[in-house]
C-alpha cells in the first residue's frame, strides 16, 4: 500500500516541497518512513505525483517531486449526495464511506426532522472537520479528486444535478425501473432523509426541486447506510 498525502497547493515536478507538521509526524511515527522512501502526493486537480522523502525530522519534513502520473479513478457518472442533517457521527460515516465509494460532492441540508443545527463559527469548524474527513478518505482510497462539502440551510435550496432521486419507502417507483436511465446521464443526485425519514412536506419540497421519489429495495435503511449502498449499486451498474 502506497503512502498518499494531499497538499492544497500547486505541485511542480523537479522541485522540493515542505509538508505540514502533522504530515511529517504521520510519515515518521506512523508509517516509519525515512529519507529516500517513496510517497505519492496529490492536490485534488487530477492525477498524482511520485515523490520521495528528502528530509524528515521533528522540526521539518520535505519531499522531492519526481514525476507526474496522469491517472483517474473516478466513476464515469458523477454522483452527488444530499444528506439530511442528522447526528454528527452519522454524517462522519456518510462522508467517509461515500467518498471511498466515489461521491463527487456532499450537501448537508436541514429538513423538517433534522436534529442538527449549525451556524456561525460552529458551522465553519464543522465544515472544516467534514472536509478533513473527506480528504483522509481520498488519501486512503487513492482518489485524485477531492469532493466538496457544503451546508444548506433550506431544503428548498437543495442542489439537483442531472437525474435527481430521493429515497422514500412509500412510493411505487422502484430502483430497477430507474437503473437504465442512470447509465446515460453524466450526473446523478441522491437525497437521503434524516433518522426519522422525510416528512410529507419535505417530499413535496424536493419534488418541486425536481427530485423523484424512488424505493430502494424492500428494507428501510439507516440514514448513514443509504448513501454507501446507493453508490455501490451505481458502481455495480457501471462496472
Amino acid at each position: 500500500m502506497h503512502c498518499r498525502l494531499y497538499i492544497d497547493e500547486e505541485i511542480t515536478v523537479g522541485s522540493s516541497m515542505g509538508l505540514a507538521s502533522d504530515q511529517g509526524h504521520y510519515l515518521r511515527t506512523v508509517m516509519r518512513l525515512g529519507p529516500g522512501n517513496p510517497v505519492i502526493i496529490f492536490n485534488g486537480f487530477g492525477g498524482e505525483y511520485q515523490a520521495s522523502i528528502e528530509m524528515i525530522n521533528k522540526q521539518e519534513t520535505s519531499v522531492y517531486i519526481e514525476s507526474f502520473v496522469d491517472i483517474t479513478r473516478e466513476m464515469p457518472v458523477r454522483v452527488h449526495i444530499v444528506q439530511a442533517a442528522c447526528r454528527s457521527e452519522k454524517i462522519d460515516v456518510v462522508l467517509q464511506k461515500a467518498t471511498e465509494l466515489g461521491a463527487v460532492s456532499f450537501s448537508i441540508v436541514r429538513s423538517e426532522r433534522s436534529s442538527l443545527k449549525l451556524d456561525g463559527t460552529k458551522l465553519d469548524r464543522r465544515i472544516e472537520r467534514w472536509q478533513k474527513i473527506v480528504i483522509e478518505a481520498c488519501e486512503q482510497s487513492e482518489r485524485t479528486i477531492i469532493p466538496k462539502v457544503q451546508w444548506i440551510n433550506k431544503l428548498s435550496d437543495t442542489p439537483n444535478l442531472g437525474l435527481a432521486f430521493t429515497l422514500h419507502p412509500d412510493t411505487d417507483t422502484s430502483w430497477p425501473e430507474q437503473r437504465q436511465h442512470m447509465l446515460s446521464t453524466p450526473d446523478i443526485t441522491f437525497a437521503i432523509g434524516p433518522e426519522g425519514g422525510w416528512s410529507n412536506r419535505d417530499i413535496e419540497t424536493l419534488a418541486a426541486r425536481g427530485f423523484q421519489a424512488v424505493r430502494f429495495g424492500p428494507r428501510v435503511m439507516r440514514t448513514e447506510t443509504a448513501a454507501p449502498a446507493l453508490l455501490a449499486a451505481v458502481q455495480s451498474l457501471l462496472d
